[in-house]
């Protein structure tokens, strides 16, 4: 196995409410897919926003059973005052600031907040690992 994220898949409450709020931080969404899903291409991957109840009929489950699962996401940025920024558009977009912007014991400044449906982003600063140019990251060696 290729050691790689293909896609992540996020599932939503409302999708017309998920889509207006990445379409409110600049992302564009494609035209693949059908009413009952929204892709977004993004570096190197997707990233799709499927109501919960699709989410858990993949896997052969009610949505009881299968319950809602949470991962932290993480926006990277090149300086430490985007990060601010980045987390004041998401709120502008309907997001929740779950911690603002500040200096944390690593080195680095982040934040983070919650989209409407509760997922959270972290936005990070790190002097470490500098992003390439086209917004690429890599922690440490291949």
């Amino acid at each position: 196995m290729d050691q790689r994220v293909s896609m992540v898949t996020l599932g939503v409450d409302n999708l017309d409410r998920a889509r207006a709020f990445y379409t409110a931080l600049g992302w564009a969404s494609t035209d693949a897919g059908d009413e009952g899903i929204v892709f977004f291409n993004v570096q190197n991957a997707v990233l799709a926003l499927y109501p919960w109840a699709g989410v858990a009929d993949e896997f052969g489950l009610s949505i009881d059973d299968f319950g809602k699962p949470s991962a932290m996401l993480a926006y990277n940025v090149r300086t430490k005052d985007e990060v601010a920024n980045i987390l004041a558009e998401a709120e502008a977009a309907g997001g929740t600031i779950a911690k603002p912007a500040q200096d944390v014991f690593w080195g680095g400044h982040s934040g983070s907040f919650r989209d409407p449906d509760g997922h959270y982003w972290e936005v990070a600063f790190n002097p470490f690992s500098p992003l390439g140019p086209n917004g690429e990251m890599q922690i440490g060696g291949a």
